[in-house]
């Protein structure tokens, strides 16, 4: 069973040690891929963007539902951003960043940074108190989402950058290593999606720090577990970014909300 899995850096190409850990596993962990003030300004942005919706009442965007919550103050907050990049010029600017560019080499040809389609650039803003209605998230694959529409099951991956320094007892991301490389039947029918939050003895825990940033396959088997600290030492923010390939899909302010989205409290 994979325990203390190894750390890279990136650098200009995936080498060919990245490339075969990551096939092997269905995820990869890079060390420092932003500084802490990148840190700091993406958070203030978001902080800038969560009281533009909070005034403005701001539901859905792209037909995608914005997840709210409270604050361990009991202040409103948005705890998950949809298509945060296109509504502050940081996050768009950010998105741009050239060694995006080179993760996509990890799916091949076609591949690109799906910052307007699906749910574009989504920040998670997870924190354990008595009436946060965003704590953790069941097993699931990101896969699943191709299959519910009827369409074939493209290749798709999921940037995370990592926003807080996290230890075990923080939750967090919860993985099953090649997991990837199950049958449709297993990746239909392993654990009940979204429904099934118990730990799974072959799991391994992603422990970042602030500014790493890890991709999983879309096929992978997760689960975000729940903080076992609560009030402020259980606050975590993490990015995702879609790397996906297939037929272009953008959505706009007219798109619909799809039907498993109509229960957000399920939806990552």
């Amino acid at each position: 069973m994979l325990q203390d899995y190894s750390r890279f850096t990136l650098g200009q190409t995936i080498s060919d040690e990245q490339r075969a850990f990551f096939n092997k596993y269905g995820f990869i962990h890079f060390k420092n891929f932003i500084k802490q003030e990148t840190v700091d300004a993406i958070i203030k942005a978001s902080e800038q963007v969560q009281q533009r919706w909070l005034e403005n009442d701001v539901q859905k965007v792209n037909g995608v539902p914005i997840k709210f919550g409270k604050d361990i103050d009991g202040a409103a907050i948005v705890q998950r951003f949809a298509f945060i990049n296109q509504h502050h010029p940081l996050l768009e600017e950010f998105s741009l960043d050239p060694r995006f560019q080179t993760l996509l080499s990890l799916v091949g040809p076609g591949a690109r940074l799906g910052t307007h389609e699906k749910d574009g650039m989504v920040l998670n803003h997870y924190v354990n108190a008595a009436e946060s209605s965003f704590t953790q998230m069941g097993w699931h694959t990101d896969g699943l989402r191709d299959i519910f529409h009827g369409s074939r099951l493209n290749p798709m991956l999921n940037v995370g950058i990592h926003l807080s320094t996290l230890k075990p007892e923080n939750g967090g991301l919860r993985i099953l290593p090649g997991t990837h490389e199950q049958s449709l039947y297993g990746m239909l029918f392993r654990k009940r999606y979204f429904l099934d939050n118990n730990a799974d003895k072959n799991e391994v825990a992603i422990v970042p720090q602030a500014g790493d940033l890890t991709i999983h396959d879309g096929r992978l088997w997760h689960r975000v577990a729940q903080s076992s600290v609560i009030g402020e030492e259980s606050r975590r923010r993490v990015i995702y970014i879609p790397i996906i390939a297939g037929k272009y899909a953008p959505k706009n302010e007219n798109s619909p909300t799809a039907l498993y989205q109509r229960f957000a409290g399920l939806v990552k």
